[in-house]
Protein backbone atom coordinates (compact mmCIF):
# COMPACT_ATOMS: atom_id res chain seq x y z
CA UNK A 1 0.00 0.00 0.00
CA UNK A 2 2.90 2.30 0.95
CA UNK A 3 4.82 1.69 -2.56
CA UNK A 4 1.17 2.56 -4.23
CA UNK A 5 0.80 5.81 -1.98
CA UNK A 6 4.50 6.37 -3.29
CA UNK A 7 4.16 5.70 -7.19
CA UNK A 8 1.00 8.06 -7.04
CA UNK A 9 2.66 10.83 -5.72
CA UNK A 10 6.41 10.49 -6.98
CA UNK A 11 5.76 8.32 -10.14
CA UNK A 12 8.87 9.57 -11.43
CA UNK A 13 10.80 10.03 -8.58
CA UNK A 14 10.10 13.84 -8.08
CA UNK A 15 7.31 14.91 -5.95
CA UNK A 16 4.12 15.31 -8.13
CA UNK A 17 0.73 15.58 -7.64
CA UNK A 18 -0.27 15.19 -11.49
CA UNK A 19 -1.61 11.81 -11.69
CA UNK A 20 -4.29 12.75 -8.52
CA UNK A 21 -5.27 15.50 -9.74
CA UNK A 22 -5.77 13.71 -13.36
CA UNK A 23 -7.64 10.81 -11.87
CA UNK A 24 -9.59 13.04 -9.67
CA UNK A 25 -10.80 15.66 -12.59
CA UNK A 26 -11.54 12.22 -15.06
CA UNK A 27 -15.14 11.31 -15.18
CA UNK A 28 -14.13 8.05 -16.24
CA UNK A 29 -13.20 7.67 -12.11
CA UNK A 30 -15.92 8.79 -10.40
CA UNK A 31 -18.06 6.91 -12.77
CA UNK A 32 -16.15 3.70 -12.19
CA UNK A 33 -16.52 4.70 -7.87
CA UNK A 34 -20.15 5.04 -8.46
CA UNK A 35 -20.76 1.60 -10.21
CA UNK A 36 -18.41 0.07 -7.67
CA UNK A 37 -20.01 1.25 -4.32
CA UNK A 38 -23.51 0.04 -6.54
CA UNK A 39 -22.37 -3.43 -7.23
CA UNK A 40 -20.65 -3.86 -3.94
CA UNK A 41 -23.25 -2.57 -1.75
CA UNK A 42 -25.69 -4.46 -3.53
CA UNK A 43 -23.68 -8.07 -3.44
CA UNK A 44 -22.85 -7.88 -0.22
CA UNK A 45 -26.51 -7.20 0.74
CA UNK A 46 -27.69 -10.23 -1.10
CA UNK A 47 -24.75 -12.27 -0.23
CA UNK A 48 -25.64 -11.61 3.35
CA UNK A 49 -29.51 -12.12 3.34
CA UNK A 50 -29.22 -15.55 1.50
CA UNK A 51 -26.23 -16.67 3.55
CA UNK A 52 -27.23 -15.77 6.74
CA UNK A 53 -30.88 -17.36 5.48
CA UNK A 54 -29.11 -20.54 5.14
CA UNK A 55 -26.64 -20.24 8.20
CA UNK A 56 -29.77 -20.42 10.23
CA UNK A 57 -31.74 -22.83 8.76
CA UNK A 58 -29.06 -25.44 8.22
CA UNK A 59 -27.49 -24.92 12.06
CA UNK A 60 -30.75 -24.68 14.04
CA UNK A 61 -32.69 -27.06 12.54
CA UNK A 62 -32.87 -31.07 11.97
CA UNK A 63 -32.40 -30.65 8.24
CA UNK A 64 -30.98 -33.89 7.03
CA UNK A 65 -28.38 -34.49 4.65
CA UNK A 66 -26.37 -31.32 6.18
CA UNK A 67 -22.76 -32.27 4.97
CA UNK A 68 -23.65 -33.12 1.59
CA UNK A 69 -25.86 -29.57 1.31
CA UNK A 70 -23.08 -27.64 2.71
CA UNK A 71 -20.18 -29.16 0.20
CA UNK A 72 -22.51 -28.54 -2.72
CA UNK A 73 -23.62 -24.70 -1.30
CA UNK A 74 -19.80 -24.05 -0.38
CA UNK A 75 -18.96 -24.73 -3.77
CA UNK A 76 -19.41 -21.42 -5.89
CA UNK A 77 -17.33 -19.97 -3.48
CA UNK A 78 -14.25 -22.37 -4.33
CA UNK A 79 -15.09 -21.76 -8.04
CA UNK A 80 -13.21 -18.98 -9.77
CA UNK A 81 -15.36 -16.27 -10.34
CA UNK A 82 -15.05 -16.01 -14.12
CA UNK A 83 -16.27 -19.45 -14.57
CA UNK A 84 -19.16 -18.83 -12.35
CA UNK A 85 -19.73 -15.72 -14.79
CA UNK A 86 -19.22 -17.86 -17.84
CA UNK A 87 -21.28 -20.80 -16.61
CA UNK A 88 -24.36 -18.02 -15.76
CA UNK A 89 -23.69 -16.60 -19.14
CA UNK A 90 -24.06 -19.80 -21.32
CA UNK A 91 -27.18 -20.29 -18.77
CA UNK A 92 -29.62 -17.75 -19.97
CA UNK A 93 -27.41 -16.18 -23.37
CA UNK A 94 -29.70 -16.51 -26.69
CA UNK A 95 -27.46 -19.00 -27.83
CA UNK A 96 -27.84 -21.19 -24.56
CA UNK A 97 -28.27 -25.01 -25.12
CA UNK A 98 -29.60 -25.70 -22.12
CA UNK A 99 -32.81 -23.41 -23.48
CA UNK A 100 -32.46 -24.52 -26.61
CA UNK A 101 -32.92 -28.37 -25.23
CA UNK A 102 -36.18 -27.00 -23.05
CA UNK A 103 -37.89 -24.99 -26.20
CA UNK A 104 -37.14 -21.45 -23.85
CA UNK A 105 -34.23 -19.71 -26.16
CA UNK A 106 -35.09 -16.10 -26.67
CA UNK A 107 -34.24 -15.39 -30.32
CA UNK A 108 -30.85 -14.93 -31.65
CA UNK A 109 -29.23 -12.05 -31.43
CA UNK A 110 -31.20 -10.91 -28.33
CA UNK A 111 -29.29 -9.55 -25.36
CA UNK A 112 -28.51 -11.48 -22.80
CA UNK A 113 -30.23 -10.04 -19.33
CA UNK A 114 -26.74 -10.71 -17.03
CA UNK A 115 -25.16 -7.55 -19.09
CA UNK A 116 -26.17 -5.46 -16.75
CA UNK A 117 -25.53 -4.02 -13.03
CA UNK A 118 -28.03 -6.12 -11.50
CA UNK A 119 -26.65 -9.26 -13.36
CA UNK A 120 -23.22 -8.53 -11.52
CA UNK A 121 -25.19 -7.76 -8.86
CA UNK A 122 -26.64 -10.96 -8.49
CA UNK A 123 -23.64 -13.33 -9.44
CA UNK A 124 -21.74 -11.01 -6.70
CA UNK A 125 -24.51 -12.00 -4.25
CA UNK A 126 -24.18 -15.55 -5.20
CA UNK A 127 -20.31 -16.11 -4.75
CA UNK A 128 -19.83 -14.43 -1.63
CA UNK A 129 -23.16 -15.99 0.15
CA UNK A 130 -20.97 -19.09 1.02
CA UNK A 131 -18.56 -17.09 2.10
CA UNK A 132 -21.31 -15.16 4.43
CA UNK A 133 -22.58 -18.68 5.12
CA UNK A 134 -19.63 -20.06 6.77
CA UNK A 135 -18.73 -17.24 8.93
CA UNK A 136 -22.23 -16.82 10.61
CA UNK A 137 -22.76 -20.85 10.55
CA UNK A 138 -19.27 -20.55 13.05
CA UNK A 139 -20.75 -17.62 14.97
CA UNK A 140 -24.31 -19.58 15.29
CA UNK A 141 -22.29 -22.78 16.78
CA UNK A 142 -21.09 -20.97 19.66
CA UNK A 143 -24.56 -19.64 20.82
CA UNK A 144 -24.86 -20.13 24.02
CA UNK A 145 -27.19 -23.12 25.12
CA UNK A 146 -28.98 -21.74 28.06
CA UNK A 147 -30.62 -18.22 26.43
CA UNK A 148 -31.33 -20.13 23.56
CA UNK A 149 -33.93 -22.83 25.58
CA UNK A 150 -34.65 -20.32 28.13
CA UNK A 151 -36.64 -18.55 25.86
CA UNK A 152 -37.71 -21.63 24.14
CA UNK A 153 -39.00 -22.82 28.22
CA UNK A 154 -41.03 -19.48 27.96
CA UNK A 155 -42.93 -20.34 25.05
CA UNK A 156 -41.20 -18.67 22.58
CA UNK A 157 -41.57 -19.64 19.41
CA UNK A 158 -38.63 -20.19 16.69
CA UNK A 159 -39.19 -16.22 14.88
CA UNK A 160 -39.33 -15.06 18.40
CA UNK A 161 -36.37 -16.59 19.45
CA UNK A 162 -34.21 -15.71 16.06
CA UNK A 163 -35.40 -12.16 16.32
CA UNK A 164 -34.92 -11.81 19.57
CA UNK A 165 -31.90 -13.83 20.72
CA UNK A 166 -30.07 -15.29 18.13
CA UNK A 167 -29.73 -12.51 15.27
CA UNK A 168 -28.69 -9.63 17.80
CA UNK A 169 -26.22 -12.09 19.18
CA UNK A 170 -25.26 -12.91 15.92
CA UNK A 171 -24.73 -9.03 14.82
CA UNK A 172 -20.52 -9.35 15.28
CA UNK A 173 -20.52 -12.21 12.72
CA UNK A 174 -22.54 -11.04 10.31
CA UNK A 175 -21.04 -7.35 10.64
CA UNK A 176 -17.78 -9.14 9.84
CA UNK A 177 -19.16 -10.95 7.11
CA UNK A 178 -20.64 -8.14 5.11
CA UNK A 179 -17.49 -6.21 5.89
CA UNK A 180 -15.28 -9.02 4.08
CA UNK A 181 -18.33 -9.56 1.23
CA UNK A 182 -18.24 -6.05 0.83
CA UNK A 183 -14.36 -6.05 0.04
CA UNK A 184 -14.21 -9.10 -1.76
CA UNK A 185 -17.43 -8.01 -4.09
CA UNK A 186 -15.49 -4.23 -4.59
CA UNK A 187 -12.19 -5.95 -5.71
CA UNK A 188 -13.49 -8.64 -7.71
CA UNK A 189 -12.67 -8.42 -11.28
CA UNK A 190 -14.18 -11.77 -13.01
CA UNK A 191 -17.69 -11.19 -12.93
CA UNK A 192 -17.15 -7.33 -13.36
CA UNK A 193 -15.23 -8.56 -16.52
CA UNK A 194 -17.37 -10.67 -18.30
CA UNK A 195 -20.24 -9.18 -17.26
CA UNK A 196 -19.57 -5.31 -17.42
CA UNK A 197 -17.55 -4.62 -20.13
CA UNK A 198 -19.53 -5.66 -22.82
CA UNK A 199 -22.21 -3.60 -21.45
CA UNK A 200 -19.84 -0.69 -21.04
CA UNK A 201 -20.29 -0.86 -17.05
CA UNK A 202 -16.92 -0.34 -15.81
CA UNK A 203 -15.51 -0.84 -12.06
CA UNK A 204 -12.61 0.35 -10.85
CA UNK A 205 -10.88 -3.10 -11.36
CA UNK A 206 -11.92 -3.03 -14.95
CA UNK A 207 -11.31 0.10 -15.71
CA UNK A 208 -7.39 -0.52 -14.05
CA UNK A 209 -7.10 -2.90 -16.39
CA UNK A 210 -8.28 -1.25 -19.73
CA UNK A 211 -6.34 1.07 -18.63
CA UNK A 212 -3.07 -1.12 -18.40
CA UNK A 213 -3.94 -2.32 -21.35
CA UNK A 214 -4.26 0.42 -23.49
CA UNK A 215 -1.05 2.17 -21.56
CA UNK A 216 1.29 -0.30 -20.94
CA UNK A 217 3.87 0.75 -17.98
CA UNK A 218 3.25 4.03 -18.80
CA UNK A 219 -0.36 3.66 -17.22
CA UNK A 220 0.90 2.20 -13.88
CA UNK A 221 0.91 5.90 -11.77
CA UNK A 222 -3.29 6.41 -13.11
CA UNK A 223 -3.45 2.27 -11.74
CA UNK A 224 -1.70 3.09 -8.85
CA UNK A 225 -4.01 5.58 -8.10
CA UNK A 226 -7.18 3.95 -9.37
CA UNK A 227 -5.68 1.30 -6.78
CA UNK A 228 -5.30 3.44 -3.71
CA UNK A 229 -8.84 4.03 -4.30
CA UNK A 230 -10.03 0.56 -4.02
CA UNK A 231 -8.40 -0.18 -1.29
CA UNK A 232 -9.53 3.35 0.66
CA UNK A 233 -13.23 1.71 -0.05
CA UNK A 234 -12.33 -1.25 1.08
CA UNK A 235 -10.79 -0.07 4.40
CA UNK A 236 -13.64 1.93 4.52
CA UNK A 237 -15.96 -1.00 4.51
CA UNK A 238 -13.91 -2.53 7.48
CA UNK A 239 -14.11 0.26 9.60
CA UNK A 240 -17.82 1.07 9.30
CA UNK A 241 -18.00 -2.86 9.95
CA UNK A 242 -15.83 -2.03 13.66
CA UNK A 243 -17.55 0.94 14.07
CA UNK A 244 -21.11 -0.62 13.99
CA UNK A 245 -19.92 -3.71 16.35
CA UNK A 246 -18.77 -1.38 18.85
CA UNK A 247 -22.03 0.25 19.27
CA UNK A 248 -23.23 -2.62 21.50
CA UNK A 249 -21.79 -4.92 23.83
CA UNK A 250 -22.77 -8.74 22.41
CA UNK A 251 -20.39 -11.04 24.93
CA UNK A 252 -22.23 -13.43 27.11
CA UNK A 253 -21.79 -14.67 30.38
CA UNK A 254 -22.88 -18.65 29.02
CA UNK A 255 -20.81 -20.80 27.70
CA UNK A 256 -21.86 -24.59 27.01
CA UNK A 257 -22.94 -26.69 24.04
CA UNK A 258 -24.88 -25.68 20.85
CA UNK A 259 -28.73 -25.29 21.57
CA UNK A 260 -30.56 -28.51 20.54
CA UNK A 261 -31.93 -27.93 16.72
CA UNK A 262 -35.13 -27.32 16.12
CA UNK A 263 -37.58 -29.85 14.75
CA UNK A 264 -39.14 -29.27 11.48
CA UNK A 265 -41.97 -31.65 11.82
CA UNK A 266 -44.50 -32.09 8.63
CA UNK A 267 -42.54 -28.74 7.27
CA UNK A 268 -39.00 -30.54 6.98
CA UNK A 269 -39.78 -32.20 3.55
CA UNK A 270 -40.93 -29.01 2.44
CA UNK A 271 -37.53 -26.67 3.94
CA UNK A 272 -35.03 -29.78 2.72
CA UNK A 273 -36.86 -29.24 -1.04
CA UNK A 274 -36.42 -25.91 -0.58
CA UNK A 275 -32.95 -25.79 0.35
CA UNK A 276 -31.76 -28.38 -2.46
CA UNK A 277 -33.79 -26.34 -4.84
CA UNK A 278 -31.48 -23.72 -4.33
CA UNK A 279 -28.43 -25.36 -4.67
CA UNK A 280 -30.39 -26.59 -8.35
CA UNK A 281 -30.51 -22.72 -9.12
CA UNK A 282 -27.33 -21.91 -7.86
CA UNK A 283 -24.98 -24.31 -8.61
CA UNK A 284 -26.36 -27.39 -11.12
CA UNK A 285 -28.32 -25.23 -13.62
CA UNK A 286 -25.55 -22.91 -14.32
CA UNK A 287 -22.69 -25.42 -14.56
CA UNK A 288 -25.00 -28.30 -16.65
CA UNK A 289 -25.62 -24.66 -19.07
CA UNK A 290 -21.29 -24.26 -19.27
CA UNK A 291 -21.15 -28.49 -19.62
CA UNK A 292 -23.33 -28.51 -22.52
CA UNK A 293 -22.08 -25.38 -23.90
CA UNK A 294 -18.70 -26.73 -23.99
CA UNK A 295 -19.92 -29.87 -26.56
CA UNK A 296 -21.33 -27.80 -29.04
CA UNK A 297 -19.12 -27.39 -32.12
CA UNK A 298 -20.23 -23.41 -32.89
CA UNK A 299 -22.57 -20.97 -31.27
CA UNK A 300 -26.09 -20.87 -31.43
CA UNK A 301 -25.83 -24.57 -33.03
CA UNK A 302 -28.20 -26.47 -30.84
CA UNK A 303 -27.05 -29.69 -29.00
CA UNK A 304 -28.28 -33.03 -30.11
CA UNK A 305 -26.29 -36.52 -30.36
CA UNK A 306 -25.81 -35.44 -33.69
CA UNK A 307 -24.17 -32.31 -32.85
CA UNK A 308 -22.54 -32.95 -29.83
CA UNK A 309 -18.86 -33.31 -30.27
CA UNK A 310 -15.41 -33.24 -27.45
CA UNK A 311 -13.61 -31.22 -30.07
CA UNK A 312 -13.05 -28.15 -27.70
CA UNK A 313 -11.74 -30.03 -25.45
CA UNK A 314 -9.10 -31.07 -27.95
CA UNK A 315 -8.49 -28.44 -28.90
CA UNK A 316 -7.63 -26.23 -25.74
CA UNK A 317 -5.48 -29.44 -24.21
CA UNK A 318 -3.91 -30.18 -27.38
CA UNK A 319 -4.29 -28.53 -30.64
CA UNK A 320 -3.99 -24.93 -28.93
CA UNK A 321 -0.56 -23.49 -27.50
CA UNK A 322 -1.65 -20.79 -24.97
CA UNK A 323 -3.57 -22.83 -23.27
CA UNK A 324 -1.69 -25.84 -23.17
CA UNK A 325 1.05 -23.44 -21.95
CA UNK A 326 -1.96 -22.07 -19.49
CA UNK A 327 -2.59 -24.99 -18.11
CA UNK A 328 1.06 -26.00 -17.16
CA UNK A 329 1.51 -22.54 -16.01
CA UNK A 330 -1.37 -22.16 -13.48
CA UNK A 331 -0.43 -25.67 -12.43
CA UNK A 332 3.09 -25.35 -11.62
CA UNK A 333 2.23 -21.57 -10.08
CA UNK A 334 -0.34 -23.12 -7.59
CA UNK A 335 1.63 -26.18 -6.57
CA UNK A 336 4.40 -24.20 -6.42
CA UNK A 337 2.49 -21.47 -4.13
CA UNK A 338 0.70 -24.16 -2.32
CA UNK A 339 4.07 -26.60 -1.29
CA UNK A 340 5.95 -23.14 -0.40
CA UNK A 341 3.15 -21.97 2.02
CA UNK A 342 3.02 -25.50 3.77
CA UNK A 343 6.32 -25.33 4.66
CA UNK A 344 6.38 -21.86 5.33
CA UNK A 345 3.08 -21.60 7.29
CA UNK A 346 4.69 -24.38 10.06
CA UNK A 347 6.99 -21.87 11.44
CA UNK A 348 4.72 -18.71 11.18
CA UNK A 349 1.73 -20.64 12.70
CA UNK A 350 3.87 -21.80 15.59
CA UNK A 351 4.96 -18.04 16.33
CA UNK A 352 1.50 -16.89 15.77
CA UNK A 353 -0.30 -19.34 18.06
CA UNK A 354 2.47 -20.06 20.80
CA UNK A 355 4.72 -16.95 20.72
CA UNK A 356 4.11 -14.04 23.07
CA UNK A 357 6.69 -11.67 21.11
CA UNK A 358 5.73 -8.18 20.42
CA UNK A 359 6.58 -8.78 16.41
CA UNK A 360 4.05 -11.64 16.26
CA UNK A 361 1.40 -9.64 15.63
CA UNK A 362 3.03 -7.80 12.97
CA UNK A 363 3.86 -10.61 10.88
CA UNK A 364 0.66 -11.61 11.31
CA UNK A 365 -1.24 -8.28 9.99
CA UNK A 366 1.49 -8.63 6.96
CA UNK A 367 0.58 -12.39 6.27
CA UNK A 368 -3.41 -11.24 6.83
CA UNK A 369 -3.25 -8.14 4.66
CA UNK A 370 -2.71 -9.31 1.52
CA UNK A 371 -5.66 -11.16 1.67
CA UNK A 372 -8.12 -8.84 3.27
CA UNK A 373 -7.62 -5.94 0.60
CA UNK A 374 -8.75 -6.57 -3.01
CA UNK A 375 -6.58 -8.67 -5.50
CA UNK A 376 -6.18 -5.66 -7.93
CA UNK A 377 -4.16 -3.89 -5.06
CA UNK A 378 -1.80 -6.72 -4.27
CA UNK A 379 -1.34 -7.06 -8.55
CA UNK A 380 -0.21 -2.98 -8.98
CA UNK A 381 1.88 -3.20 -5.79
CA UNK A 382 3.97 -6.06 -7.25
CA UNK A 383 4.03 -3.97 -10.81
CA UNK A 384 5.34 -1.67 -8.82
CA UNK A 385 7.68 -3.59 -6.17
CA UNK A 386 9.31 -5.60 -9.54
CA UNK A 387 9.71 -2.82 -12.18
CA UNK A 388 13.01 -2.43 -11.91
CA UNK A 389 15.63 -5.52 -11.34
CA UNK A 390 16.00 -6.35 -7.92
CA UNK A 391 18.66 -4.69 -5.94
CA UNK A 392 22.08 -6.74 -5.38
CA UNK A 393 21.14 -9.46 -7.50
CA UNK A 394 20.01 -7.48 -10.53
CA UNK A 395 16.93 -10.02 -11.56
CA UNK A 396 14.17 -8.91 -13.19
CA UNK A 397 11.16 -10.84 -13.03
CA UNK A 398 8.90 -8.13 -14.08
CA UNK A 399 6.82 -9.38 -17.27
CA UNK A 400 7.86 -13.20 -16.03
CA UNK A 401 5.96 -15.62 -14.55
CA UNK A 402 7.87 -15.48 -10.94
CA UNK A 403 6.18 -12.00 -10.35
CA UNK A 404 2.70 -13.91 -10.67
CA UNK A 405 4.02 -16.07 -8.16
CA UNK A 406 4.97 -13.79 -5.58
CA UNK A 407 1.42 -12.17 -6.00
CA UNK A 408 0.08 -15.94 -5.31
CA UNK A 409 2.02 -16.03 -2.34
CA UNK A 410 1.24 -12.89 -0.60
CA UNK A 411 -1.87 -13.07 -1.48
CA UNK A 412 -2.83 -17.05 -0.67
CA UNK A 413 -0.29 -17.94 2.03
CA UNK A 414 -2.74 -16.61 4.79
CA UNK A 415 -4.99 -19.65 3.74
CA UNK A 416 -2.23 -22.10 4.81
CA UNK A 417 -1.49 -20.19 7.72
CA UNK A 418 -4.82 -20.36 9.35
CA UNK A 419 -5.63 -24.07 9.60
CA UNK A 420 -1.96 -24.53 10.58
CA UNK A 421 -2.82 -22.44 13.50
CA UNK A 422 -6.26 -23.82 14.11
CA UNK A 423 -4.20 -27.26 14.26
CA UNK A 424 -1.66 -26.10 16.93
CA UNK A 425 -4.42 -24.63 19.08
CA UNK A 426 -6.03 -28.43 19.06
CA UNK A 427 -2.88 -30.30 20.00
CA UNK A 428 -1.38 -30.42 23.53
CA UNK A 429 1.71 -28.47 23.66
CA UNK A 430 3.49 -30.61 26.55
CA UNK A 431 5.38 -32.83 23.97
CA UNK A 432 7.21 -29.68 22.27
CA UNK A 433 7.82 -28.70 25.91
CA UNK A 434 9.42 -31.75 26.76
CA UNK A 435 11.56 -31.58 24.20
CA UNK A 436 12.96 -28.00 24.46
CA UNK A 437 13.21 -28.64 28.11
CA UNK A 438 15.58 -31.79 26.94
CA UNK A 439 17.59 -29.34 24.93
CA UNK A 440 16.16 -29.71 21.30
CA UNK A 441 16.56 -26.33 19.15
CA UNK A 442 13.84 -24.92 17.63
CA UNK A 443 14.50 -26.24 14.21
CA UNK A 444 14.70 -29.93 15.78
CA UNK A 445 10.87 -29.31 17.57
CA UNK A 446 9.66 -28.37 14.34
CA UNK A 447 10.78 -31.62 12.38
CA UNK A 448 10.58 -33.90 14.75
CA UNK A 449 7.55 -32.48 17.14
CA UNK A 450 5.21 -29.83 15.84
CA UNK A 451 5.17 -30.94 12.00
CA UNK A 452 4.15 -34.44 12.15
CA UNK A 453 0.94 -33.03 14.54
CA UNK A 454 0.33 -30.34 12.64
CA UNK A 455 0.98 -32.05 8.98
CA UNK A 456 -2.44 -32.58 7.94
CA UNK A 457 -4.42 -29.64 8.67
CA UNK A 458 -0.68 -27.31 6.97
CA UNK A 459 -1.49 -29.56 3.70
CA UNK A 460 -5.17 -29.15 3.57
CA UNK A 461 -4.52 -24.76 3.50
CA UNK A 462 -2.02 -26.08 0.95
CA UNK A 463 -4.95 -27.92 -0.81
CA UNK A 464 -7.00 -24.50 -0.49
CA UNK A 465 -4.24 -22.33 -1.95
CA UNK A 466 -4.08 -24.95 -4.72
CA UNK A 467 -7.78 -25.24 -5.53
CA UNK A 468 -8.11 -20.95 -5.08
CA UNK A 469 -5.06 -20.29 -7.04
CA UNK A 470 -5.57 -22.77 -10.12
CA UNK A 471 -8.23 -20.43 -11.63
CA UNK A 472 -7.36 -17.20 -10.49
CA UNK A 473 -7.20 -14.33 -12.50
CA UNK A 474 -8.08 -11.14 -10.29
CA UNK A 475 -4.24 -10.85 -10.13
CA UNK A 476 -2.93 -12.75 -13.53
CA UNK A 477 -5.17 -10.49 -15.70
CA UNK A 478 -2.74 -7.78 -14.52
CA UNK A 479 0.66 -9.61 -14.02
CA UNK A 480 0.39 -11.97 -17.27
CA UNK A 481 2.99 -11.52 -19.80
CA UNK A 482 3.29 -13.59 -22.83
CA UNK A 483 4.36 -17.02 -21.95
CA UNK A 484 3.12 -16.44 -18.85
CA UNK A 485 -0.52 -17.22 -19.32
CA UNK A 486 -2.45 -18.50 -16.94
CA UNK A 487 -5.83 -19.87 -17.01
CA UNK A 488 -8.09 -17.53 -16.09
CA UNK A 489 -6.21 -15.43 -18.51
CA UNK A 490 -6.34 -17.49 -21.68
CA UNK A 491 -10.52 -18.69 -20.30
CA UNK A 492 -11.46 -14.10 -20.27
CA UNK A 493 -9.22 -14.44 -23.89
CA UNK A 494 -11.62 -16.38 -25.39
CA UNK A 495 -14.83 -14.90 -24.17
CA UNK A 496 -13.71 -11.41 -25.18
CA UNK A 497 -12.45 -12.67 -28.41
CA UNK A 498 -15.97 -14.74 -28.94
CA UNK A 499 -14.80 -18.26 -28.53
CA UNK A 500 -17.10 -18.96 -25.96
CA UNK A 501 -17.03 -22.48 -26.90
CA UNK A 502 -13.47 -23.18 -25.75
CA UNK A 503 -13.80 -20.81 -22.87
CA UNK A 504 -16.46 -23.04 -21.63
CA UNK A 505 -14.27 -26.27 -21.83
CA UNK A 506 -11.67 -24.74 -19.79
CA UNK A 507 -13.93 -23.50 -17.77
CA UNK A 508 -15.58 -27.21 -17.13
CA UNK A 509 -12.10 -28.83 -16.61
CA UNK A 510 -11.12 -26.40 -13.84
CA UNK A 511 -14.66 -26.94 -12.21
CA UNK A 512 -13.92 -30.59 -12.17
CA UNK A 513 -10.99 -30.74 -11.08
CA UNK A 514 -11.82 -28.13 -7.90
CA UNK A 515 -15.07 -30.65 -7.81
CA UNK A 516 -12.86 -33.55 -7.39
CA UNK A 517 -10.62 -32.35 -4.96
CA UNK A 518 -13.19 -31.31 -2.41
CA UNK A 519 -14.46 -34.13 -2.30
CA UNK A 520 -11.28 -36.23 -1.98
CA UNK A 521 -9.98 -33.95 1.01
CA UNK A 522 -13.65 -34.49 2.28
CA UNK A 523 -13.29 -38.04 2.32
CA UNK A 524 -10.30 -37.87 4.12
CA UNK A 525 -11.21 -35.23 6.83
CA UNK A 526 -11.69 -37.29 9.58
CA UNK A 527 -7.78 -37.33 9.54
CA UNK A 528 -7.72 -33.74 9.93
CA UNK A 529 -8.44 -31.40 12.98
CA UNK A 530 -11.63 -29.72 13.31
CA UNK A 531 -12.38 -26.56 11.54
CA UNK A 532 -9.87 -26.71 9.24
CA UNK A 533 -11.76 -27.48 5.49
CA UNK A 534 -14.36 -24.60 5.50
CA UNK A 535 -17.17 -26.97 4.09
CA UNK A 536 -17.14 -29.78 7.51
CA UNK A 537 -18.04 -29.32 10.50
Amino acid sequence: MLRLLRETVAPAGGLSFAVIEAGLASRATWVATVNSLVVGIGGTVLAVALGTLVALVVTLTDMRGRAAFILCFVMPLMIAPQVTALAWLQLFGPASPFLKLIGLAPPMGSRNPLYSPGGIVLLLGVQYAPLVFLLVRAGLRRLPRELVEAARAAGAGPFTVARTIILPLMTPSIMAAAALAFVSCVGNFGIPAFLGIPANYLVLPTLIYQRLAGGGPAALGEAAFLSVLIGVIAMAGIVAQERMSRRRDYRTSAASLASEPYALGRWRVAVEATMWALVVVILVLPLTGLLLSSLVPAYGVPLSAATATLDNYRFVMVEHAASRRAFANSLGLSLSAAVFAVFAALPIAYFVAWGRQGWVRLVNLSIELPYALPGVVLAIAALLLFLKPLPLTGLHIYNTVWIILYAYLARFLVLAVRPTVSGLHQIDRALEEAAQVAGAGLFARLRGIVFPLVAPAAMAGGLLIFMTAFGELTVSALLWSSGAETIGVVMFSFEQGGDSKYAAAISALTVALTFALMVATNLAARRLPRGVLPWRD
